[in-house]
């Protein structure tokens, strides 16, 4: 699955889109963005992948969940992913936050040599830059 995040820095914000496996398109949501912020979904795909965490947020959209945030119509096949992977989905959510705080302040995570790559690109973008990784090799297959 390919992910483009999308800066908007005059509405201090981010957006997304999942491109899946048919060329399925899941349009995200808008993040608002603090000053020299990496947007949520960023940070949580950095932390996912990195910690191989397949049913977390981004494992179950690649799998075909459905979630009310995004542009795509709710399935029963979609939602039946997220019923299956809900524990996880929520376990996911609080590593993802543990380890932003950890790199954030400088201590020690197998996160941060990922979050000092992206957040370089990311904070190398203007109004309107893209950045595009793979999930769930965040192989970097685009930025400008």
């Amino acid at each position: 699955m390919e992910v483009t995040f999308t800066k908007l820095v005059e509405k201090r914000a981010a957006t997304w889109e999942a491109v899946r496996a048919k060329r399925t398109r899941v349009p995200g949501t808008a993040m608002a963005l603090g000053r020299g912020d990496l947007p949520h979904d960023l940070v949580q795909i950095i932390v996912e992948a990195t910690l191989g965490l397949e049913k977390g947020f981004w494992g179950s959209v690649a799998s075909g969940a459905t979630f009310k945030s995004t542009g795509r119509k709710r399935t029963r096949p979609g939602r039946a992913v997220i019923a299956a992977n809900r524990a996880a989905i929520a376990e996911a959510e609080g590593i993802v936050g543990e380890h932003h705080a950890r790199w954030r302040t400088g201590a020690p995570t197998p996160t941060a040599a990922r979050f000092d790559e992206l957040s370089r690109l990311w904070d190398g973008l203007g109004d309107g830059g893209q950045l595009r990784v793979e999930w769930p090799s965040l192989r970097v297959l685009g930025g400008a």
